[in-house]
C-alpha cells in the first residue's frame, strides 16, 4: 500500500512539474488582476450605452403580456435585462453571440493554455475560465488572459491556504451527514456572506453607487473560487457517510478551477482516486467535468436560479445571499433535479427491458421495438419522458449534442456501458414518438438525457450530488450579470401583480 501510495506522489509530482513547464512558456505570469481591470476599462462606454438606450428609446414597446402567459409561468414574456447569454428556439444558447460549436472553437481550453500535459487526446474543451472573461467583457480571450484568470481564482484560495473560511468549515461539519446536498451547499454559499466585502463596505458607510461593482467583482470570485472546497466538503460528508470525514483531494495551483473540483471529488492523479479510476478515465472525467460546468454556466436570464439571483441581487444583497437563493431555486425538481431523473428512468427501463427479453428468451430481441411499446406505454398513463422537452428550445438542445460527442469520441470507454448506450438509443426513438403523440411542443432531448448517466459512470453515483456539480457551473452566469447590475445601476425588481377579480373585469 505504501510503495502505492509513493509511487502516485511521483506521478503528481511530474505531473505538476509538466504543468509548470508549460506555465513558463509565457515570458511573465498574467496579473491575477486583469480581468477586473480590462472590466473597468468598459465601464464608462457601457454605462454612456445604456443611459441613452433609456433616455431614447424608454417608452418603446417590447411586446404583448396575455392572461394566458401571465397565468402560464410567463413564458415567452420578454421582461428583464440579461447580457450575457441568449436562448433561441431554433439554435439554441448563446454566449455573447457564440454559439457552444462556436465557443469550442475560439475558447482557450486546457492544451491551448497547459500544453500537451497527458498523453491522450483530452484538454481540447475551452475552459470555464475563459467563459468568464467571455461573459464579463464581451472579449474571446487569449490564453493569456485566461491564465490570468486561473491565476485570480487559485491566488484566492491560495490566500485561504486550500481551505473553506473557518466560519463556513465548522458550519458545513455540524451539519447532518445525510441532509440533501443542495442543502448544504446552499447553507454554505450564505455562510461566505460572512467573507462578503460588499456588505462589510456598505453596512459602514463607505460605498457610494459608482462603486458598489468593485466589491460585488471581488466577492463573486471569492464565490466562484470557494466552490470547488465546497462541493468537495459535501462530497466526502455524502461518500463517507460521517461528520468531518478528511478532504477526498486537495487544491492544485497550477490547474484550472474545473480540474480542482474534479480534484476535491477524489478523482484525480492528485487525489485519493475513490473511484479507482484508470489515469486516462482521470483524464476523461476532467475533460466532462470542464465540459459539463462550461456549457452550464448560463442559459439567458429568465430560469428560476438566474432569475432568482438577479431579484434577490436587486435589493443589493452580497453576492453569496444573492446566489444562495438561486441555488435554492436550483434544487426544485421542475429546474435542477431531472439529471437525477433520468438517471433513474434509464436504470428501470433498462430493467424493464430486459426482463422483458428473458420472458421470451430471446436475449437478442428487437430493442428498439421493446423501447417504442414502453414509451407509449408511459405515455397513455399520462407520465412523461424524463430528460426530453425544454421550455424554450425546439431543436435537439445542443448542450446534449455537445454530451453525446463526448461519448462518440471515447467509444471503447462506453461501448459495454447499457445504460449509455439506452440513452443514446432512446435519443434516436423517442422524439418521433413524441412528435406521433402530439402534445409535446419539444419532442427532442435536452442536456439532462445524457449529462446524469455521463457522471455515474465515472463512478458519481449519488444521484442527488449532481445538481450541486450544476450548482457550481450555473455561478458563473448569474454572478456575472449581477456585476454589470451594479455597474449600470439597476434599480431593485419589483412587477406589479394582478388579482383573480381585476383579471376578470379585463376580459368584460
Amino acid at each position: 500500500m505504501l510503495r502505492h501510495i509513493n509511487n502516485n506522489n511521483k506521478i503528481v509530482n511530474l505531473y505538476r512539474t509538466v504543468v509548470k513547464r508549460n506555465y513558463s512558456n509565457s515570458s511573465t505570469t498574467p496579473s491575477p488582476n486583469l480581468l477586473k481591470q480590462t472590466l473597468q476599462n468598459k465601464i464608462v462606454s457601457k454605462q454612456k450605452e445604456m443611459k441613452d438606450l433609456r433616455q431614447t428609446h424608454s417608452n418603446y414597446k417590447i411586446g404583448d403580456i396575455t392572461i394566458g402567459s401571465l397565468l402560464g409561468g410567463m413564458r415567452g414574456n420578454s421582461l428583464m435585462y440579461w447580457d450575457g447569454t441568449t436562448l433561441s428556439p431554433t439554435e439554441g444558447i448563446k454566449f455573447k453571440g457564440l454559439t457552444i460549436e462556436q465557443c469550442q472553437d475560439k475558447l482557450p481550453n486546457a492544451k491551448d493554455v497547459f500544453g500537451n500535459i497527458s498523453n491522450n487526446n483530452n484538454g481540447k474543451f475551452f475552459l470555464p475560465e475563459s467563459m468568464l472573461w467571455l461573459l464579463i467583457t464581451g472579449e474571446i480571450p487569449t490564453r493569456e488572459q485566461t491564465l490570468s484568470v486561473i491565476n485570480l481564482l487559485n491566488n484566492i484560495l491560495r490566500q485561504q491556504n486550500g481551505e473553506l473560511p473557518p466560519v463556513t468549515e465548522t458550519i458545513m461539519n455540524k451539519l447532518p451527514a445525510d441532509m440533501h446536498p443542495m442543502t448544504q451547499l446552499s447553507i454554505g454559499i450564505t455562510s461566505l456572506s460572512s467573507q462578503s466585502k460588499f456588505s462589510s463596505l456598505y453596512s459602514q458607510g463607505k460605498l457610494g453607487k459608482s462603486e458598489y461593482w468593485s466589491s460585488t467583482f471581488d466577492d463573486s470570485m471569492k464565490l466562484i473560487a470557494n466552490l470547488p472546497l465546497l462541493a468537495g466538503k459535501i462530497y466526502s460528508r455524502l461518500h463517507q457517510k460521517k461528520t468531518g470525514p478528511q478532504p477526498l483531494g486537495s487544491i492544485n495551483y497550477e490547474m484550472d478551477w474545473a480540474y480542482n473540483i474534479s480534484s476535491m471529488l477524489g478523482m484525480t492523479k492528485d487525489s485519493q482516486n475513490i473511484k479507482g479510476l484508470t489515469p486516462k478515465q482521470q483524464s476523461d472525467f476532467v475533460e466532462l467535468m470542464r465540459l459539463y460546468t462550461g456549457i452550464h454556466v448560463d442559459h439567458e436570464g429568465g430560469n428560476v436560479s438566474a432569475h432568482s439571483t438577479h431579484l434577490v441581487g436587486s435589493t443589493l444583497a452580497d453576492p453569496f445571499l444573492s446566489y444562495s437563493s438561486g441555488i435554492n431555486g436550483l434544487a426544485g425538481p421542475l429546474h435542477g433535479l431531472a439529471a437525477q431523473e433520468v438517471v433513474r428512468f434509464l436504470f428501470n427501463l433498462q430493467k424493464k427491458l430486459e426482463k422483458q427479453q428473458q420472458k421470451s428468451n430471446d436475449a437478442l430481441g428487437d430493442t428498439d421495438a421493446a423501447i417504442t411499446k414502453e414509451i407509449w406505454r408511459l405515455l397513455s398513463n399520462q407520465q412523461v419522458i424524463p430528460g426530453y422537452g425544454h421550455a424554450v428550445l425546439r431543436i435537439f438542445d445542443p448542450r446534449f449534442d455537445a454530451m453525446l460527442n463526448f461519448v462518440k469520441q471515447r467509444p471503447k470507454e462506453f461501448q459495454n456501458d447499457k445504460h449509455v448506450n439506452l440513452m443514446q438509443n432512446l435519443s434516436q426513438i423517442v422524439p418521433d414518438i413524441l412528435i406521433k403523440h402530439g402534445k409535446c411542443k419539444n419532442p427532442y432531448p435536452n442536456v439532462d438525457a445524457a449529462s446524469g448517466i455521463l457522471f455515474y459512470h465515472y463512478g458519481i453515483t449519488e444521484l442527488m450530488f449532481f445538481t450541486v456539480i450544476f450548482g457550481c457551473s450555473r455561478a458563473i452566469g448569474p454572478l456575472t450579470q449581477l456585476i454589470w447590475d451594479r455597474i449600470l445601476g439597476l434599480p431593485i425588481e419589483r412587477p406589479k401583480s394582478i388579482d383573480m377579480t381585476t383579471l376578470k373585469s379585463m376580459t368584460k
